[in-house]
């Protein structure tokens, strides 16, 4: 008798997010601001708090994403990705007074370093095609 077990596959690990549907199609240009943000040392994560707090105002003057990172090799550095139906909105997404409450709130911790770059999307492999 063969005490050997069959060669199974093992099962694919368990993600913690679920796939989603292809983003839609949007009919206008979109804009992007991907930005780096040094902080005092000791500073990023509150920083990150601040910047992590839920705005529905941001979704209602156009932002499509924000996203707020960390890399531990840059261990007093913030990374920031935004996405938005226009520059427009994005400008006057700095006049609300939420924003600029959050800005006055960080600018204690930032260090002054700052970079990035802003660029007019053309397209995604993850939006579906308009027919």
């Amino acid at each position: 008798m063969n005490s050997e077990q069959p060669n199974r596959a093992k099962p694919a690990p368990q993600r913690p997010w679920t796939l989603r549907p292809p983003l839609p199609t949007l009919d206008h240009m979109t804009f992007a601001n991907v930005g780096t943000l040094g902080t005092v040392p000791g500073k990023r994560e509150e920083l990150v708090q601040i910047l992590t707090r839920r705005s529905s105002e941001l979704c209602e003057m156009g932002c499509l994403l924000y996203e707020v990172g960390t890399n531990e090799d840059s261990p007093d550095t913030v990374f920031v990705m935004e996405l938005w139906e226009t520059a427009e909105a994005h400008r006057a997404s700095l006049q609300l007074d939420s924003v600029r409450a959050a800005i006055a709130e960080a600018r204690p911790l930032l260090s002054g370093e700052m970079g990035g770059f802003s660029f007019d999307v053309a397209g995604s492999p993850l939006r579906v095609e308009l027919s």
